[in-house]
């Protein structure tokens, strides 16, 4: 069974037309609160690919260029979750090949823990 990713399930049950880079994300999750994780966690894809996390990515008001009123549903005020639901931002560490299906493995960096920016 299939977990559902924020940018196609979730943005479409709240009546937007979203899928998969549309929101020029290069990589899509799902079923990983990645927005979660620590400054500096890596994150494995597919064989060889390593991305370490540098922030959280911060909804700019172009968004709504491709849909109005997108911008406000990627912000939250819920206090229990994160602020920011339009994904991370990381740096390429290891390059490597990725592909749809690839396993995802994450490692986190030695503490103490630091929330991801905002960017």
């Amino acid at each position: 069974m299939r977990e559902p990713s924020f940018a196609t399930d979730t943005m479409r049950a709240e009546g937007y037309d979203v899928g998969p880079g549309d929101l020029g994300e290069n990589v899509t999750t799902a079923g990983v609160p990645l927005e979660t994780f620590p400054l500096g966690a890596r994150v494995r894809l597919g064989a060889d690919a390593v991305v370490k996390l540098t922030g959280l990515r911060t909804p700019c008001a172009l968004i709504d260029r491709f849909q109005r009123g997108l911008k406000r549903t990627l912000i939250s005020n819920k206090t229990n979750v994160s602020r920011f639901r339009a994904g991370v931002l990381g740096v390429v560490a290891v390059s490597g090949r990725v592909a749809a299906g690839d396993d995802l493995r994450l490692e986190m960096p030695e503490g103490p823990f630091v929330p991801l920016p905002p960017l």
